[in-house]
């Protein structure tokens, strides 16, 4: 096997998601922690697009079905790809995973601390610095590519700051509860960004939650099967969810193929300290891009400028302004962790319809 086929094999992988990761010793260095010569061989030969049926796979290689299921599996424990069944035609669609979204999830997720992880988490944070130095060094031009990507994540606001709105008002995708309740399968796993904070000695300054994040559905079902988390019930995923809302943290669900129309397949509970797309935002690689259907306002007579408010945003948009609260609209993801935990109830949530919140990432 050649330094071509691997490389071939990483640009497939980066490929396969939408950051413009370089391919470098890092990236080389991580993959040859995942894989071997004959998954190299198999992911650059066969996935010339992200997701694969077995039909599909035969005709890009020339295999033995068994030999080819044998290497999925493999693969799928590994977290590299995904196999979930289409919900219209039934059929196993295989999906390559791109190194974020996807190979740091799933590569973490089952909170181990194996020598192997350690070296992973290392790897994925000089990713992250080096992303970083490839943003800032061209900086206009990869910041307006960005504006073509889609969000990657729909920000859910704490649910009790939504109850002055008339119920019949509420949207089903408004209510981290009703959101729940739409599903059978839900999955348990690890929070992979605090693990890799965990593992790097830079623990989370938040909660002591670790397993919080929540997946739906069919990724529920893979997840299970492949033992990166656990069935959970309803109950338990309502107390979860309170105790992340207690916490200050922000739910955030994440779409199939990024696509807001389509169900959600998973919700994390963030802090802006671990989670890896507030950290790509702060480490100025990435704009932070979400949607979101509320927006913070501040009654200023009853607002103390206990400064509350400005210790808890985790886009740190709100300063203090003549004794007064005030929210900068531009950066406000409508979370509700400020009006969640304002002692003197000064801030309420502002219904806006969906919107799409786009903030260039910090020049460093």
């Amino acid at each position: 096997m050649t330094d071509k086929n691997w490389y071939k094999a990483a640009r497939t992988i980066v490929k396969a998601g939408n950051l413009p990761f370089p391919i470098n010793d890092t990236l080389m260095e991580l993959l040859h922690l995942l894989l071997n010569e004959r998954e190299v061989e198999f992911i650059s030969s066969v996935f010339r697009k992200p997701n694969m049926n077995m039909k599909e796979i035969k005709t890009r290689i020339d295999w033995k079905e068994d030999e080819i299921l044998t290497i999925l599996d493999r693969l799928m424990d590994e977290g590299v790809i995904t196999g979930t069944e289409s919900k219209t035609t039934g059929i196993t669609v295989y999906r390559l995973m791109p190194p974020f979204p996807g190979l740091f999830e799933f590569t973490l997720m089952r909170g181990k601390s194996s020598k192997k992880e350690k070296k992973l988490a290392k790897l994925f944070e000089q990713l992250f610095n080096e992303l970083s130095e490839l943003t800032q060094k061209n900086y206009d031009n990869i910041v307006s590519q960005y504006r073509n990507f889609p969000p990657i994540d729909r920000v859910i606001p704490v649910e009790e700051e939504i109850e002055e709105v008339p119920v019949e008002n509420v949207l089903p995708f408004e209510e981290v509860s009703k959101i729940v309740h739409r599903f059978d399968d839900i999955a348990l796993v690890h929070c992979y960004c605090r693990h890799e904070k965990d593992l790097l000695n830079q623990s989370c300054k938040v909660t002591d939650e670790r397993e919080n994040c929540l997946l739906f559905g069919k990724t529920a079902k893979f997840a299970i099967e492949h033992d990166f988390g656990r069935p959970i019930s309803k109950g338990e995923v309502s107390e979860i969810l309170r105790t992340a809302e207690r916490e200050g943290l922000v739910h955030k669900a994440f779409h199939i193929h990024l696509d807001v129309e389509r169900e959600e397949e998973a919700i994390c509970n963030c802090c802006k300290c671990c989670c890896g797309i507030f950290t790509l935002y702060n480490k100025g690689i990435m704009p932070y891009n979400c949607y979101t259907s509320y927006i913070a306002k501040v009654n200023e007579a009853d607002c103390t400028s206990c400064g509350t408010c400005i210790e808890k945003c985790p886009m740190e948009t709100i300063s203090l302004i003549d004794t007064i609260a005030y929210v900068g609209e531009e950066k406000c993801i409508g979370c509700g962790v400020c009006a969640y935990n304002c002692p003197s109830d000064a801030i309420v949530l502002e219904r806006t319809g969906m919107r799409q919140v786009f903030v260039p990432p910090p020049k460093l």
